[in-house]
């Protein structure tokens, strides 16, 4: 089995959650690329826990050690590999799963497909920890992304009913950059504190809450990606739904166009004030036939609420062949989607740097 996506920047994640690392293998980077480490180190504390009350306990460093691939601060041209300590694990909190499988996580189907062989203390290789490489190696590719005039950022669209407000047509980068500095990642300060209230309640409640992340990339030239089975909203969801709790992706307005007419649903073709051609809305989110038209890039992910819960839940003993019931232990998110904001631009940047290489070679 191997965790790995790209063709032209070939990524791969390894390790488990209570396993004494995790990390990255990026191969295909260019050489000569400058990696700014305190950069990469604030956009990782993004994703961190223990930042607030709203998120899990455990907090880990989550600081990069370089194994290869980056010499003098730049890109040799060679295999990055980055390699992430786990200094704060509990396993004790897992003991009971071996026996008990938690309701819609993956203790039952590892079980199954490697009969119990697979090292699932928190979660194993299929938890939320394994996004702390991920966003390591899409950290460097959005800082080479930014130096060709490319910028990935995102915010977090709802939890539960709340919504924040969209992302305008086409923002500014620096709109990004602010989003980004906030504690909780929203365009709507207002919006926020009521997500913020969302999420308490639910963590009252002994249980939790579900949400979705709008994510755009700005810059990208038109004509990347291919039709069918190659395309960029392909290449996109493949990585984003290995994200652990994606449930759903649409691009542009997604689902919301099946309530449309052709006539609402269409973008209109125009010139910009540079002689290109520009669409005067943007439903389709900058992607026609899996080609990329200019425009902004534009998705949402949507994001389940977190499966360990306080609250009693129904299962079955795999030792007895019985019905039985589980109480979980341990340190977990009420609200995954907050930490999830930096992931998805992670992923995003990912792709996008990965399809741009392909297709350009710059």
């Amino acid at each position: 089995m191997a965790s790995q996506f790209g063709e032209r920047v070939r990524v791969s994640i390894f390790g488990e959650s209570h396993g004494p690392g995790i990390g990255t293998v990026i191969e295909g980077l260019p050489a000569g690329e400058i990696v700014d480490f305190t950069s990469l180190q604030r956009f990782m504390e993004r994703r961190q826990g223990g930042r607030n009350a709203l998120s899990t306990a455990r907090k880990e460093p989550d600081i990069p050690r370089v194994v290869s691939g980056i010499f003098d601060g730049r890109t040799t041209g060679f295999p990055v590999c980055l390699m992430i300590e786990n200094a704060n694990t509990r396993s004790g909190d897992y003991s009971n799963l071996l026996d008990k499988p938690r309701p819609s996580h993956a203790d039952l189907s590892a079980f199954v497909k490697w009969h119990g062989n697979a090292d699932m203390r928190g979660g194993g290789h299929f938890s939320g920890r394994l996004t702390a490489p991920l966003c390591a190696a899409g950290g460097i590719a959005k800082q080479i992304l930014g130096r060709r005039g490319i910028f990935v950022g995102a915010h977090l669209s709802s939890i539960g009913n709340v919504q924040d407000e969209p992302f305008p047509m086409v923002p500014d980068a620096a709109l990004f950059e602010r989003i980004a500095e906030k504690p909780l990642p929203v365009i709507s300060d207002a919006r926020g504190e009521e997500m913020q209230r969302e999420v308490a309640a639910a963590r009252e409640a002994l249980d939790s809450v579900g949400g979705s992340v709008e994510c755009m990339i700005l810059g990208l030239p038109a004509g990347l990606g291919d039709p069918m089975f190659d395309g960029i909203e392909n290449r996109l969801a493949r990585v984003l739904f290995g994200i652990p709790a994606v449930k759903g992706v649409e691009f542009g307005d997604g689902f919301a166009l099946t309530q449309m007419r052709g006539s609402q649903a269409n973008d209109p073709f125009c010139y910009d004030e540079t002689g290109a051609v520009r669409t005067q809305t943007n439903r389709n989110g900058g992607i026609l036939g899996g080609i990329t038209t200019g425009m902004p890039v534009r998705f949402r992910v949507g994001i389940k609420p977190t499966p360990s819960i306080g609250q009693p839940q129904k299962t079955v003993s795999l030792r007895t062949h019985a019905p039985a019931e589980i109480e979980i232990r341990g340190r977990h998110d009420p609200c995954i989607a907050q930490r999830a904001v930096p992931v998805i631009e992670a992923a995003a940047a990912l792709v996008a740097l990965d399809v741009l290489l392909c297709d350009s070679g710059v």
